[in-house]
């Protein structure tokens, strides 16, 4: 019984590690792409947190696959290399997740800024005071 456990543990590790590193590519393509064009032509920098913020989206979500299979390979393992490895693999997730969503909040707090702005804006111009 417990030599099918480890087989099913081990191609479901390969399994999960292969789905992280299509995310990842995916992602990493789209980034690059994306990147390529705003850098081109874009000339405002929001553009461009834009794209490095889906792309750390992508990341964070090859990373939690990742840390998925780390959690099942210790299952059938007692190496301490092992925990170690999903120990450093936790911190890193949750450094970029503590920063995308810092990235985020700063996102909305600017979209709220901007649409305050043009809520000023708008009445002035649909008052009769602003037709002319």
């Amino acid at each position: 019984m417990k030599e099918w456990l480890v087989f099913a543990t081990e191609n479901a590790i390969v399994l999960i590690d292969i789905l992280a590193l299509i995310i990842i590519l995916i992602g990493t393509a789209e980034a690059f792409f994306a990147g390529l064009r705003v850098m081109l032509f874009s000339p405002t920098g929001h553009e461009r947190r834009d794209v490095w913020l889906r792309y750390a989206r992508w990341l964070v979500a090859g990373l939690t696959f990742q840390l998925a299979a780390d959690i099942i390979e210790t299952s059938v393992t007692e190496d301490w290399q092992s925990v170690g490895r999903i120990a450093v693999i936790a911190v890193i997730r949750t450094f970029l997740n503590y920063f995308l969503d810092r990235d985020v909040e700063e996102i909305r707090q600017r979209e709220r800024e901007t649409s305050r702005a043009e809520g000023r804006i708008r009445p002035l111009m649909n008052s009769k005071e602003g037709t002319p």
